[in-house]
Parts: structure tokens; sequence; C-alpha cells
């Protein structure tokens, strides 16, 4: 540490002065131990203002603790927006949406293996995803409160009971003179292979009139066709099969099977004609299950 001239002689000057005031003491008669605290005390003072003094006469050193006191300071607020900013990073990716209702199930997008859909019973024994479930119930409800008769007749449906679906297509085929090939690919054009109905996911529903319950173009005549088709997406569904889309969804025009995938985004498909691989690409949204 480098001293002033000044610093050094002050320095000098308060400890002669310390000095003789100790020898002083020390030359009397009936000096006793309390004196000789005040010493100690006194010389401990006296260093303290030593060291200050040259500390602030001296501008190195004083630059130096300025400067280490700035870095000590930027250190500490970096060290803190670096904090805030990955909280608030964190939370923008929490309050990302989640789109579970627009899950996209078809031939080239299959259902995962840990998929799990947590069901609950609407009628007769069929299920649906518990999600979905009010809506579902209050559609049904309103719709036979406008005179028609609906029937939910096919549901959720486990994997298992979508490979008997599939196979006993199948097998109905190669009965009619159809090569097993040829029944398959067939099969698959009005039976979703398993893994790839939107049944097993719990998000759609076959609605069938109670009068008319054949699972032909000759249902969307009926009544209850007619009042879901238009009112559907009042309760967040669609008709996912639509006509003249086969080619974009790969399965024929179905006027029975509705698929949940709520109600603002149920209003602009229904409304624009769209089929749901349509509206996740122009909304560039990719679901899936």
């Amino acid at each position: 540490m480098i001293m002033s001239v000044k610093a050094i002689s002050f320095d000098k000057t308060l400890l002669d002065i310390i000095v003789r005031r100790v020898f002083v003491h020390k030359g009397r008669r009936g000096q006793n131990k309390r004196k000789e605290i005040l010493v100690i005390n006194t010389l401990a003072v006296v260093a303290v203002i030593v060291m200050v003094v040259t500390i602030f006469t001296n501008p190195q050193i004083r630059e130096n603790a300025n400067l280490q006191g700035e870095k000590d300071n930027f250190s500490n607020k970096t060290e803190t927006n670096g904090i805030n900013n990955q909280q608030k990073g964190n939370g923008k990716n929490m309050s990302k949406k989640n789109n579970w209702e627009l899950v996209l199930v078809n031939a080239r997008n299959k259902i995962s293996e840990n998929y799990n859909a947590s069901i609950m019973e609407v009628e007769n024994g069929q299920y649906v995803d518990e999600r979905c479930y009010s809506q579902l119930k209050a559609m049904i409800s309103d719709c036979k409160n406008a005179g028609n008769s609906p029937v939910v007749c096919s549901s959720y449906r486990s994997h298992e009971k979508q490979i008997l679906l599939f196979s006993n297509k199948i097998k109905e085929l190669t009965g009619q003179g159809y090569s097993k090939k040829q029944a398959k690919k067939e099969a698959g054009k009005v039976v979703a292979i398993p893994g790839t109905s939107e049944h097993e996911i719990g998000l759609a529903v076959d609605i069938v009139d109670v009068n008319y319950q054949l699972l032909d173009d000759e249902q969307e005549n009926t009544g209850t066709q007619q009042w879901l088709m238009k009112n559907c997406w009042k309760y967040g569904f669609i008709l996912r099969y639509p006509q003249n889309k086969k080619d974009i969804t790969g399965v024929i025009y179905e006027p029975w099977h509705y698929r949940y995938v709520g109600r603002k985004n149920a209003k602009k498909i229904m409304k624009q004609g769209l089929c749901l691989e349509e509206y996740l690409q122009m909304e560039k949204i990719i679901k899936k299950p």
C-alpha cells in the first residue's frame, strides 16, 4: 500500500503523542490496570483512524474501492435480472394453451400407446371423455327439446374393440369375394384401422335418429341430423367427415360422426365448411395424440 507524505507525517505525529502519553502514565505511581486498558483502547482507535486517513488520502486506493463496488452492484443486478427473466419465461411457457381438444387422429397420425382417456357414461353404456361430457349431454337434450329423437349409437371404444370391428369387416368383405389384401383396403374406408380411430380418444360420437338408425347417406335427411349439423358447433362439436373431404380426411362422408373440438374452434370450422385437417393447417396447429 502506497501512502502519501502528508498521511505518513500525520500518522507519525499521532504515534509520538500516544507513546509520550503511555510512558508518562507508566512513570506515575499508582497506575492501575484500568489506565492500561484505556491506553490499549486508545491505541486501537488511533490505528483505525490512521487506516481511514490513509485510504482517503490515496487516490489509487479510493479508485480501486469504488471500482470494486461498481462491479459488485453490476453483478447483483445481472443476477437479479437473470432470475426475473427466467421466471417470466417459465410463466409464458406455462400459460401456453394445451389444445387437447384439437388432437388429430387419422391414418397418418396414430394414437400413442400411452394415451389415456378419462371417460364418463353418457347413456346406454356409451362413454365419452369427461371433458366434453356436459357439452354432449346439453346438445342431446336440446336436440330432443326441438322435437327430434337423437341417440348415441357409438362413442368411446377401447383399442381391443377397434381391432375386433376392423377384423369383422375384413371377414365380411372376404366373404363377399374380396381377396384379403383388397378386403383390408376396403375395410379401412369404412372402419378406421386400429390406432387411427377418434373413438379411441373419447372425443367422437356417432349419433343417429331413433327412427332411422342405418349408417348411410340417408341419415342426413333425418330431423336429428339436420338439427345437429346446424347447431352442433354451439356445443363445441363438428361434423367430422363432411362431403367432398375424403381426399383430405381419408374417410367417406359420415353424416352421423361428430367430434368435439371446443366451441370457438367448432364455430370457425362449421361456418367455413372445413374439415379438421384443413383447420389445423390454417391455424398452424399440429396436435398429435
